[in-house]
């Protein structure tokens, strides 16, 4: 049976594909013979170390200058193709001339050239094969397949010296190719220095190649000075090069640039690739704007583009930094539903969103996933973990944590931190043999307690009532020249609202000693003659200097103080001052139909006294006439304090009581105490001041 032999003038697309690789998006035109293969849909490309899916448009667009007028069929004959009887004596010898066997024989060579026990006479004589004269072709197509950068610079200055080039531009991108499969920066400089040193002008390609080496290498500053340079040869990037640069901008920390650009891309509708819409997503993280993050995975499923696992893992863990867990548990169903396997990036990202959440829960189910199928966890998450358990008083899954730590690799065995976290948890249940047991353990271990070790250590000690082993554990840290910090501060506080009467001198001195200022006010509050606008001034200044993180903390024990002081009057000035400064917000709300007082986060002590004040500020409003709402309420919450099976509105309830409070706890509103305002007029005129103070 007869058949065609096609003789075409120029390789057929089925066999010669653009001057990119297919680990690499950066489609590059580099030759008028190499036409481009059937595009891909650019937004269903998933190969995130590439620079852009959409540089395949500039491809295809340089490849229509060049052919303005493309044939409608995917698969047109060629119009030199004459019809050969394969049965023909010339068929065997049109076979061997043809483009298909001359590309395949190329392709060859260039495989040959990439071994690395190559010198450049062994590479010269494997270049003679193409003869003397060989064509800007021949020399295009076995740079495009090599793999070995090193001889593709010695292969590149072999062509140049047999073949006249009519765009030598061309030459150095393909090379330039090859050099990034590499990964070599240096070699890449060195190239684009000796290009320019020749006075090879530099096109559009040229920096697309550029950007994207820059991007293989993990070097956005690069790729960034690169792209800024493109003016100072007369070209204007396009939008594939704009939407690389988003990703550049963004990991070289320029986020109000890679912001910019994103918007100009949603206005002129750019195409843009996985990896562009995963930087922005980090981006927004990076900045706060978690809200910004979801609107832009949601725009960019809008697009049509499918989240891969990068993008689901970037989201992660933006929402993980969020604290927002139940984000997080949505997106990873949805992850599932797409069909996409989380990998080790995806289950860290969630173990630390939970983690950070205190979603014990799901933190350790997580975890335990983790080692079912075989990934690692670093140290960080350890000790993410660990602290998780520290905080909210896991004790046997903090135990059980550590002691598989023991057994684990160099490198992942419990740390500093590790046994910081352990101490804690036995410290806030005041189990002082166990704390004491993994403090010796971590000096047999190597190191040193820090001041964490040292404030759980002198926390456990407080509440064991064991004041003379806090003072002996002051002076230990003294020793090792370990400077007390804002947070120790705030300990010894705490520690000084559980300490006995007779005791109490013991710890305001080491107070005194931590931070001075500190523990002048505390004497102050512990010596009954001070009056109220020496306390006032005194905190006032003390208040204004310490950080803001421990603000709140330091009034939370002044004031339990003065309440387990019986000096209720200084603990009110402490409470209005801290209202005053904003350390407080909103104890108190009005509306026309509820007057409430809000509690919740108050150390025991704080939530007392706000309540002595309220009562008085009712029975005031009473007194001037004012009417009161038809409801009136105490929010406590209903949480438990820490290491506490008593959450404040246990105590409250308890106290109410006492009181003879007409204050019930509400069955439809967890953590609140109602009651009616007949209730309370009638129950504020019934007592006397005197019995309200003692209140």
């Amino acid at each position: 049976m007869a058949s065609a032999l096609s003789l075409p003038s120029s390789p057929p697309p089925s066999q010669l594909h653009t001057l990119s690789s297919s680990s690499s998006s950066s489609s590059t035109l580099l030759s008028p013979w190499l036409k481009p293969p059937k595009p891909r849909n650019p937004l269903s490309h998933n190969k995130l170390s590439s620079l852009s899916p959409k540089l395949s448009l500039q491809t295809q667009q340089a490849s229509i200058q060049q052919n303005p007028k493309p044939n409608p069929d995917p698969n047109p004959p060629f119009k030199n193709s004459i019809w050969v009887n394969p049965n023909s004596p010339r068929a065997p010898l049109l076979r061997r001339n043809s483009s298909d066997s001359r590309y395949s024989r190329l392709s060859k060579l260039s495989q040959s050239l990439n071994s690395l026990d190559l010198d450049e006479s062994a590479i010269a004589n494997l270049l003679s094969s193409l003869g003397s004269n060989p064509s800007e072709q021949d020399a295009v197509i076995v740079l495009d397949n090599m793999e070995n950068a090193t001889n593709a610079l010695v292969a590149l200055n072999w062509f140049q010296n047999r073949i006249k080039v009519n765009r030598e531009v061309i030459l150095y991108n393909v090379t330039l190719k090859v050099i990034r499969k590499s990964k070599d920066w240096n070699l890449v400089e060195t190239h684009l220095k000796e290009m320019l040193e020749k006075g090879i002008r530099p096109d559009n390609v040229t920096f697309s190649t550029v950007i994207s080496c820059a991007r293989f290498c993990n070097l956005p500053e690069k790729a960034v000075e690169w792209f800024e340079r493109m003016p100072e040869f007369g070209l204007n990037p396009d939008d594939v090069t704009y939407s690389a640069m988003i990703d550049a901008y963004g990991r070289a920390g320029n986020l109000e640039m890679a912001l910019g650009l994103y918007d100009r891309a949603r206005k002129e509708k750019w195409r843009l690739d996985p990896v562009t819409f995963s930087t922005v997503i980090r981006v927004y993280g990076t900045s706060g704007n978690f809200d910004g993050a979801l609107n832009v995975y949601e725009e960019m499923k809008a697009l049509g583009v499918k989240p891969n696992v990068v993008i689901y893992n970037t989201l992660l863990d933006a929402m993980g930094k969020a604290g927002r867990p139940w984000q997080v548990k949505t997106i990873v169903k949805e992850m599932e539903n797409n069909g996409l396997v989380p990998n080790r990036i995806t289950y860290a990202a969630i173990l630390r969103a939970y983690s950070r959440a205190r979603y014990a829960e799901d933190a350790l189910r997580v975890y335990e996933e983790m080692k079912k199928k075989g990934f690692e966890l670093s140290i960080v998450l350890y000790n993410m973990l660990l602290s998780m358990c520290a905080d909210i008083g896991l004790v046997d899954e903090a135990v059980k944590i550590f002691e598989e730590m023991k057994g684990l690799p160099e490198g992942l065995r419990p740390d500093s931190w590790s046994y910081s976290s352990l101490i804690t948890v036995y410290s806030c249940i005041g189990k002082v043999s166990e704390a004491e047991g993994i403090l010796n353990e971590m000096l047999e271990a190597g190191f040193q307690p820090n001041i964490f070790v040292l404030t759980s250590l002198i926390q456990c000690y407080g509440k064991s009532k064991k004041t003379d082993d806090v003072v002996k554990t002051f002076n230990r840290m003294l020793e090792l020249n370990i400077e007390p910090d804002d947070r120790f501060c705030g300990c010894l506080l705490n520690v000084l609202t559980q300490t006995s009467s007779d005791e109490v001198h013991k710890v305001i001195d080491c107070v005194e000693r931590s931070n001075a200022e500190l523990g002048s006010l505390v004497k102050l509050l512990v010596d009954e003659k001070t009056d109220k606008e020496t306390i006032k001034v005194g905190a006032g200044e003390l208040l204004k200097k310490v950080s803001k993180e421990v603000r709140k903390a330091y009034c939370n024990c002044l004031i339990d103080l003065c309440v387990n002081l019986n000096q209720l009057d200084k603990g009110c000035v402490l409470l209005e001052l801290s209202l005053g400064i904003g350390i407080y917000n909103e104890l108190q709300s009005k509306s026309t139909t509820q007057w409430s007082l809000h509690v919740k986060g108050l150390s025991f002590g704080a939530a007392f006294t706000a309540l002595r004040i309220w009562m008085n500020d009712l029975s005031k409003a009473i007194k001037d006439g004012e009417e009161l709402p038809p409801l009136l309420g105490i929010h406590t919450g209903h949480g438990k304090h820490k290491y506490s099976e008593r959450g404040l509105a246990a105590v409250f309830e308890s106290h109410l009581r006492e009181m003879n409070a007409p204050f019930y706890e509400a069955q439809d509103k967890v953590g609140w105490f109602l009651t009616t305002k007949v209730a309370v007029k009638s129950w504020l005129e019934s007592r006397i001041t005197p019995e309200l103070a003692a209140a």
